[in-house]
């Protein structure tokens, strides 16, 4: 009896070790399961290999031009021709970059873009250099264009540009800023626009007037 009783014992104790083995394992596992899987709420830390940071692009900003355009009139022109009429567009464009250098385009095409792209291009083949004194023109003038009289007067500063129609874009992208300035002939806005320039032309500088007198530029205006 005594025997069996040590080989009961013997194996209920290697049964609860081995029971007591599989236990700790487990609590092992848990834990290191828990310590692997990251916190509610918060990123895991871990990183894929093939991920990269992603590229900013960068617009590079095209520098703007020193010239401005305005447009003044767009008018339809219909021309007869032997199949019937032809229809197109004919734009007036105004082109300057306000530091004394300005010019007029006109030009026709069967669409109204292209027809003010025309006109700009030929506004820049035709720029004059107008002088500006302080901010205004140096003496009065009278410019004429066809039937188009435009007169123009030096103003004090702070007075601005007292001028209408075609005539105030022309004195805008000239760079003048102080001028009184009023049509005498035809409504017409590209007569009034090439009399303007007409106009401008005749401006004679105070330098080139003091060196044919022999005076300084103090000598003369005082």
């Amino acid at each position: 009896m005594d025997l069996e009783n040590k080989d009961e014992l013997t194996v209920e104790s290697s049964v609860e070790e081995s029971v007591n083995e599989t236990k700790s394992e487990e609590t092992t596992d848990a834990g290191l399961t828990e310590e692997l899987q990251p916190e509610e709420g918060k990123p895991s830390k871990r990183k894929s290999r093939g991920s990269k940071k992603p590229r900013i692009e960068t617009i590079e900003e095209k520098p703007q031009s020193e010239w401005t355009e305005q447009v003044v009139q767009i008018s339809r022109v219909t021309k007869v021709v032997k199949g019937g009429k032809k229809l197109s567009f004919r734009a007036i464009v105004i082109v300057g970059n306000k530091k004394g250098q300005v010019g007029i385009g006109c030009a026709k095409a069967a669409e109204v873009i292209i027809a003010i792209q025309k006109a700009i291009a030929d506004g820049r083949k035709n720029l004059i250099t107008v002088p500006i004194f302080k901010t205004t023109i140096p003496h009065p003038v009278t410019g004429k264009s066809g039937a188009g009289e435009v007169m123009l007067r030096p103003a004090s500063q702070g007075t601005g540009i007292i001028a209408g129609g075609a005539i105030r874009p022309v004195l805008e992208l000239a760079g003048i800023e102080n001028i009184l300035a009023k049509s005498l002939g035809s409504k017409s806005p590209l007569n009034a626009a090439y009399a303007t320039i007409n106009a401008l032309k005749s401006l004679t500088p105070f330098n080139e007037v003091a060196k044919k007198r022999g005076l300084t530029m103090a000598e003369l205006l005082n």
